[in-house]
């Protein structure tokens, strides 16, 4: 049995979050754990409120989890200030974690800023070398690179400069491009030559046969369904699920892709405001 942590915030309407994470582990078969590091009250109209959890106790959850149950990957979204990366940090490096995809959540689709400008240096600088995969949408993307993106090449650009700074793969998530063509997705796969590997001493490198196939553009068709709430949260689980597989980076995110599509098109239509997916698909 293979084992995925989540390292996130909690919704409690039980679309994004750790709530989406769980379900979408569940979904291909894996051993979920979660360590939270913020409540939220949010449904599918908004958030209205958040409660970080204190840096300390996260640290006591993820020494809870390293002391017994490895995980044999992990998802990282939802970090509310510098002080819980820190011990996301430390934990993670003391304990060579590997097989680890973050979700850079900087805000939420409703607009809400759920992680606070003074963090995001941290979270640049200290997390993402960290880390085997980022995961930015296209909104993300723009604020860590300070570049705007309006075309493919421009995301072409972005994902190599963000990878080629930051130490570590790039996927920027096209859901949110409006300069593909009307029925289709592009996501944009950067991969590093120097893949983040804390088990050993040196960077495990991404091989020349696959560095020469960078960017990877990987293809999907736009769905019509405003119900997207926790499409980040539930992309980026699929494909730590997959790397605990062990797949190869590639193969991960386009089997992730494929199953987070499947789980939009069902058309799930449940609360008031841009609701949630149906996770427990493969």
């Amino acid at each position: 049995m293979k084992t995925v942590l989540t390292i996130a915030g909690s919704d409690c309407s039980g679309g994004a979050g750790i709530q989406a994470d769980l379900k979408t582990i569940e979904a291909h078969g894996l051993y979920g754990m979660s360590v939270i590091t913020a409540l939220t009250a949010q449904n599918t109209l908004g958030i209205s409120g958040i409660m970080t959890v204190e840096a300390g106790f996260v640290k006591k959850q993820l020494d809870a989890i390293f002391d017994d149950i490895r995980p044999d990957a992990i998802k990282i979204g939802m970090l509310p200030d510098a002080d819980v990366m820190r011990a996301v940090r430390d934990v993670l490096v003391a304990n060579k974690a590997s097989n680890i995809v973050l979700d850079p959540v900087l805000g939420s689709t409703s607009g809400t800023e759920l992680s606070k400008k003074e963090a995001r240096e941290f979270l640049k600088n200290e997390l993402f070398c960290l880390c085997n995969l980022v995961t930015p949408n296209i909104p993300e993307a723009e604020i860590l690179s300070q570049r705007t993106i309006g075309s493919k090449e421009d995301m072409e650009d972005v994902a190599k400069a963000l990878s080629e700074e930051f130490r570590s793969s790039f996927l920027i998530k096209g859901g949110h491009s409006f300069f593909d063509k009307e029925d289709e997705a592009s996501d944009c796969l950067y991969l590093c030559r120097e893949s983040a590997n804390l088990n050993s001493d040196i960077k495990e490198s991404v091989s020349d046969k696959e560095n020469e196939k960078n960017p990877i553009f990987i293809e999907g068709k736009r769905i019509n369904n405003p119900n997207t709430h926790g499409t980040g949260c539930t992309l980026s689980s699929a494909i730590a699920c997959n790397l605990a597989c062990g797949l190869t980076m590639e193969e991960s995110v386009k089997r992730a892709k494929e199953y987070i599509g499947k789980c939009i098109s069902v058309g799930l239509d449940i609360g008031r405001g841009r609701g949630p997916l149906l996770h427990n698909l493969r």
